[in-house]
C-alpha cells in the first residue's frame, strides 16, 4: 500500500507539471518559442493566489485569482515582448523570455520581500481523508481536481469549439488559416491567455504542497517544464502529459530509492537525460 501511495503523490505532481509543460508546448506549437518566461506567469499565480487565500480564508479564491493574474499577465508578455520580434531569429525570443524571467524574479523580491511566504490556514494541510488505506490531504485533493477540471476543460475547448478548432488550424498552416479568415493575431492571445492560466493554478498548486511561495519558485519548474516538452516530442500534447504523469512518478519512487544520492530534481533531469538518450525525439514525437 505504501507504493501505491507513492504512486498517487508521483501522478498528483505529475498532473501539476502538466499544466506548466502544456502552456509551454502551446506556445512552442503555435510560435515556436522557448517561453522560458512562463515561470513568472506561474510566481505570480502563486503570490496572488496566497494573499487572497490568506485574505478570505478561500481556497477557490486563491485558484481564481491566481488564474486571472496570470492570465492577464501571459498576453501582456506576447503583446510587449514577443509580437515585435517574432520576424527575428528564435534565439532572440528566448533571450528576451530570459531577460523577463530574470527582471520580473527581481520585481517579485522588491514587491513580496526575498524571504518566502506562507499559508496561513494550516486547516488545509491537516485536513485528511482516507480511502482504500490510503491517506491525502485537502491540498492533494484540490491539486487532482483542479487538474482534472483544467485538462479535461482544455480538451473540450481544442475539440469542440470553434475557437479551438481555428486554434488547431493555425498551430498546423497559419498561412492557410489565415486565407479562410482567422485572425491569427487574436488566436495567439488567446494561446498565451490558456498557457498562462495553466500556469497560474499550477503555481497555487505548488505554492499550497509546499506551503510556500518565494520570488524563484518559478525557475526549476520552468526549466523541467521544457525538458518535458522535449521528452514529450516537441509540440505534441499527448506526449507531454504523458511526460508530465511518467516524471511525476519516477521522481515520487525516486525519492524513496535514491534520496541518499539524489535529491528530487537531480533524479528528474537524470531521468530525462536517460529517456532522451534512447529516444532523442522523445516519447511520442515523430523521428
Amino acid at each position: 500500500m505504501y507504493y501505491v501511495e507513492l504512486l498517487l503523490v508521483g501522478l498528483i505532481w505529475g498532473c501539476t507539471y502538466a499544466m506548466m509543460a502544456l502552456g509551454l508546448t502551446l506556445v512552442y506549437g503555435l510560435l515556436r518559442i522557448l517561453h522560458v518566461a512562463q515561470a513568472t506567469v506561474f510566481t505570480l499565480g502563486a503570490y496572488i493566489g496566497l494573499l487572497a487565500a490568506n485574505h478570505t480564508g478561500s481556497l477557490a479564491a486563491a485558484f481564481v485569482t491566481g488564474a486571472l493574474a496570470a492570465g492577464a499577465l501571459g498576453p501582456l508578455i506576447y503583446r510587449l515582448v514577443y509580437q515585435p520580434i517574432l520576424d527575428r531569429p528564435p534565439f532572440v525570443a528566448l533571450v528576451a523570455s530570459i531577460g523577463v524571467l530574470v527582471a520580473m524574479e527581481d520585481g517579485f523580491r522588491l514587491l513580496f520581500g526575498p524571504y518566502g511566504l506562507s499559508f496561513e490556514n494550516n486547516v488545509w494541510f491537516t485536513t485528511t481523508y482516507s480511502f482504500a488505506g490510503m491517506t491525502v490531504n485537502l491540498v492533494q485533493v484540490w491539486m487532482v481536481v483542479a487538474a482534472v477540471l483544467l485538462l479535461s476543460a482544455f480538451a473540450v475547448f481544442a475539440t469542440r469549439t470553434r475557437a479551438g478548432v481555428a486554434w488547431r488550424a493555425t498551430v498546423s498552416d497559419p498561412a492557410m488559416a489565415e486565407s479562410f479568415g482567422i485572425s491569427v493575431t487574436g488566436v495567439r492571445y488567446v494561446n498565451f491567455l490558456i498557457a498562462s492560466v495553466l500556469a497560474g493554478v499550477a503555481g497555487v498548486l505548488v505554492g499550497l504542497l509546499n506551503n510556500l511561495v518565494e520570488p524563484g519558485m518559478g525557475g526549476v519548474i520552468a526549466y523541467k517544464g521544457l525538458a518535458i516538452i522535449v521528452l514529450g516530442g516537441l509540440g505534441s500534447v499527448p506526449g507531454t502529459l504523458a511526460a508530465s504523469l511518467v516524471l511525476g512518478v519516477v521522481e515520487s519512487y525516486g525519492t524513496v530509492f535514491l534520496d541518499k544520492l539524489l535529491d528530487r530534481d537531480a533524479i528528474a533531469f537524470l531521468f530525462l537525460i536517460v529517456v532522451l538518450m534512447i529516444r532523442p525525439h522523445g516519447l511520442l514525437g515523430a523521428r
